[in-house]
């Protein structure tokens, strides 16, 4: 197996923050700030607890702390936009000040707005970065975003997703259409992540292969040219959510997004992909 080569070589740039990428991984830690969340141990209570795992990631190995306050997965409730920011500005603030690099992770242009000007320099839109509004705050700003593909308007309007064949390619089809027309709105600074830990209705065993298969084909979205995030699934086995780490180390993911960070920093030392 032959890992792919990503042709986004050299700095990235995220608000005030410089990122290297070519021949290494970085680890995206996230913090959850929403009671909700079935992730319990990613769950801060508050600012200070969110400060002290911050440290811990840091410490680890992790780049980058994902901060959110709205829980995705379609069976938890759509808080208000002022909730969410209610929980999250306090935890943003407090880590900007600690110097971090802060993603936050909202398909809500009023959120994204809040938290960029509290200190966020990334913008994790679960919304697939289509809104108007949220590319003009992206635009507007020093912030660099993610683009998350989504078989849906947002993860909670999903249904069953596209089990088709060539999942991969028809993904980063789709998403080099969407990339063009960001360029031309002025947004450039993009990461590009296959949305494969979203959570759908219908067959989960399949939606498990399809995760896998994303994977293991995501030489074609590396040749979009931008990094490539590759967001790790939570699976209540805990040996899977490891093989999906490395599978992801293997076939040469520029970032992983991990609820298991330390772990997921020790597989990347291992492999050799430590920034």
């Amino acid at each position: 197996m032959s890992v792919p080569a990503s042709k986004m070589r050299g700095m990235f740039r995220a608000g005030s923050h410089l990122l290297r990428f070519g021949g290494v991984t970085h680890v995206m830690a996230v913090i959850n700030l929403s009671p909700e969340s079935r992730n319990r141990h990613s769950v801060a209570a508050d600012a200070a607890s969110a400060l002290a795992m911050a440290h811990r990631y840091r410490d680890a190995g992790a780049t980058i702390i994902d901060l959110g306050g709205q829980s995705s997965h379609f069976e938890n409730p759509t808080i208000s936009a002022a909730t969410e920011i209610e929980r999250l500005l306090p935890a943003v603030a407090a880590l900007a000040e600690a110097g971090f690099v802060i993603s936050v992770d909202t398909w809500k242009p009023e959120v994204a707005a809040a938290c960029v000007a509290a200190g966020a320099a990334i913008v994790n839109d679960t919304g697939g970065l289509t809104d108007p509004a949220m590319i003009g705050i992206v635009a507007g700003s020093q912030a660099a975003a993610v683009m998350v593909y989504v078989d849906g308007e947002n993860p909670h309007a999903v249904g069953t997703v596209d089990h088709g064949p060539d999942k991969a390619a028809r993904t980063a089809m789709i998403l080099q259409e969407r990339l063009e027309a960001l360029s031309g709105a002025g947004v450039a600074d993009v990461i590009i992540d296959p949305g494969i830990a979203l959570n759908y209705r219908g067959d989960y065993e399949r939606y498990t292969q399809l995760q896998l298969e994303v994977i293991r084909e995501s030489a074609s979205l590396h040749t979009l040219g931008h990094p490539v995030m590759i967001p790790i699934p939570r699976k209540k086995e805990e040996h899977r959510v490891m093989a999906y780490i490395t599978l992801a180390l293997e076939y040469g993911a520029d970032l992983i997004r991990v609820h298991d960070v330390e772990a997921a920093c020790d597989l990347v030392r291992l492999l050799g992909r430590m920034p």
